[in-house]
């Protein structure tokens, strides 16, 4: 398995999709209850190449992502040959970016020297999906790129 397998709750949303993939592979429902019970290696190849193609198909569109910690906060533009960074990072712990009243703070004092502000570019590795998929491991969220697009203004790029 190249990502990481779906979750049950995943798997429960993606139902319809799933049933399409057994099709493709001339799997019935009832065939598929016989390779769950009898051969559960099989099943478990089943789910794992479901979820690669799921999650080759998501990280294929990803745009943007966004990554937000307590004093942290990191903006990824996902281009054709690179990912472009913008990062914010509180100098003491004076908010808390995860909150409302934290993200309230950063837009009353963005320009104060407690803000200090990154901006990086980074080529892939030879696996640019792979690359997108571990920082989403980390707890990026894939996002239409408001945050980001806001800050890309504000600091001139």
């Amino acid at each position: 398995m190249k990502y990481a397998r779906l979750t049950k709750e995943q798997f429960e949303e993606l139902h319809q999709e799933f049933i399409s993939f057994l099709a493709t592979q001339s799997i019935t429902a009832d065939e598929w209850e016989n390779i769950k019970q009898n051969k559960p290696e099989a099943a478990e190849q089943e789910l794992d190449v479901f979820s690669d193609l799921v999650w080759y198909g998501v990280l294929n569109k990803v745009e943007y992502l966004e990554h937000i910690s307590p004093n942290q906060i990191h903006l990824f533009k996902c281009r054709a040959k690179d990912m472009h960074l913008i990062a914010l990072k509180l100098k003491d712990n004076k908010a808390d970016f995860t909150t409302r009243e934290g993200f309230q703070w950063l837009r009353d004092n963005l320009l104060s020297d407690d803000i200090e502000f990154y901006n990086a570019k980074k080529d892939y590795s030879n696996d640019k999906l792979q690359d997108i998929f571990k920082i989403v491991q980390q707890g990026a969220n894939i996002t239409k790129g408001e945050l980001f697009q806001y800050f890309e203004k504000l600091i001139g790029q």
